[in-house]
């Protein structure tokens, strides 16, 4: 047990009791004993004193406790390593074949405030959380023992580290090693860049989704006009098609960053992809990306802000099989949630008036603060704006890599939808 109690308050949500990982200040009726950077290891009771949790405290954030376990334990570096193992074993188990994913995810792994993503024999590594971040030893020792890796990358650059009173931090921890990586993610190759990638240079999150586009990628031929006589494709003229790739798709990929959805979308049998992106780096990447597995002769790179790009393409009148949105978060609080919302529902009401008739819309938000009710309720105003019926093919999540903890919302932030498209006049 702990020298330090935290008191909650008797009339309080009972958050903790539901599985919410956060103790706020204002839920906190008393603290006995001094907490300190050397005793910031706390025991959480109720009002009543009937132990709850334990946890680590920060006197200088308004998430005052982070929990840690719902039993007593010395917090030390066999508890670390025990987390870090258990986290990998349960990502070998889910995922038997993929060797690069998020091996950490925060609180879902009961390891609050830390990142840690596995780019084959690479981790990069963001700690967002000052209790973490005090035994930022204990974690990197546990990590090198469990995984044996090339090297470690920290990418703690994020603006929340200074809400817990932490300065922001990137570099190698240990020896220096090139940063450019190469993983494989259903059958493709891409190239990450973990020291200048956003985020930690990749989005896992996303690789279920991808593979869900496999389905959608054939059968367009015919409603181009393409027919079939002795099992050879002919145009509306009545020329013989060359291009293998008559029957995929022609698709436009949105805020393309490195090309993960274009990769797929090529691997799966699209004619065409073009992507957008407003950062020239990104485009530099998905341009290698493309090349490395085969695909450059299917794919256009634009540079360019997506928002102006989808209005001009609307004016020319241009259109596309499939629509692919994956904007990165616009919701960073909850203060910029009506702005957010008008930013994506512009995006989703300009793809929509792009998507041929009976073509598809995918779309996505990674916004925590866009509920799924929000983010439903304004695909369906951007297609009444743009005069569309939609039809849901499917709705999706994050990946296995990415666990939802039941009684934290918070953990449970990616919205992935795929819509068929009609035109209602």
């Amino acid at each position: 047990m702990s020298e330090v109690k935290v008191y909650l308050t008797q009339n309080r949500r009972k958050r903790l009791e539901q599985g919410h990982p956060w103790i706020y200040k204002s839920e906190i009726a008393k603290i006995e004993g001094e907490p300190s950077d050397e005793q910031d290891c706390v025991d959480v009771l109720n009002h009543a004193g009937y132990f709850l949790a334990q946890g680590l405290y920060n006197p200088n954030s308004q998430i005052a406790v982070r929990i840690l376990s719902y039993h007593p334990e010395e917090i030390n570096p066999a508890w670390f390593y025990e987390r870090v193992n258990k986290a990998w074993q349960r990502r070998k188990w889910l995922l038997p074949d993929v060797t690069s994913c998020r091996v950490i995810y925060g609180e879902a792994d009961f390891l609050p405030g830390v990142i840690v993503d596995k780019y084959e024999d690479v981790l990069v590594v963001q700690i967002v959380f000052r209790g973490m971040d005090l035994r930022r030893e204990w974690l990197f020792q546990a990590l090198r023992d469990v995984f044996q890796p090339l090297g470690i990358y920290e990418r703690s650059d994020v603006a929340v580290r200074e809400l817990e009173g932490l300065e922001q931090r990137t570099g190698f921890v240990g020896e220096p090693f090139d940063t450019v990586v190469t993983v494989e993610e259903n059958g493709i190759k891409l190239t990450v860049d973990v020291a200048e990638g956003q985020k930690t240079g990749y989005f896992f999150d996303q690789r279920e989704n991808r593979a869900s586009l496999q389905p959608l990628m054939k059968g367009w031929g015919e409603r181009r006009g393409v027919q079939i006589k002795e099992f050879v494709p002919y145009d509306k003229k009545g020329k013989e098609i060359k291009n293998p790739f008559w029957d995929g798709a022609e698709v436009l990929d949105c805020f393309s960053h490195t090309g993960s959805f274009m990769l797929h979308a090529c691997h799966y049998g699209a004619k065409k992809v073009t992507c957008v992106d407003i950062s020239e780096r990104a485009i530099e990447m998905a341009h290698h990306n493309a090349l490395q597995n085969g695909f450059l002769h299917r794919t256009d790179f634009v540079e360019a802000n997506v928002f102006d790009y989808l209005r001009e393409q609307v004016k020319e009148e241009k259109s596309w099989d499939i629509v692919i949105l994956d904007p990165p978060a616009f919701a960073k609080s909850r203060k910029t949630l009506p702005g957010a919302i008008r930013g994506y529902k512009e995006i989703n009401l300009q793809g929509l008036k792009l998507v041929r008739p009976g073509g598809i819309l995918v779309t996505a938000s990674c916004s925590y603060h866009l509920s799924e009710e929000d983010f439903m309720n304004m695909i369906s105003k951007a297609a009444v704006d743009a005069k569309k019926v939609l039809r849901l093919i499917e709705f999706r999540r994050a990946g296995k890599d990415h666990p939802i903890l039941l009684g934290s919302p918070e953990t449970n932030y990616l919205k992935f939808a795929i819509f068929e498209v009609f035109d209602r006049s």
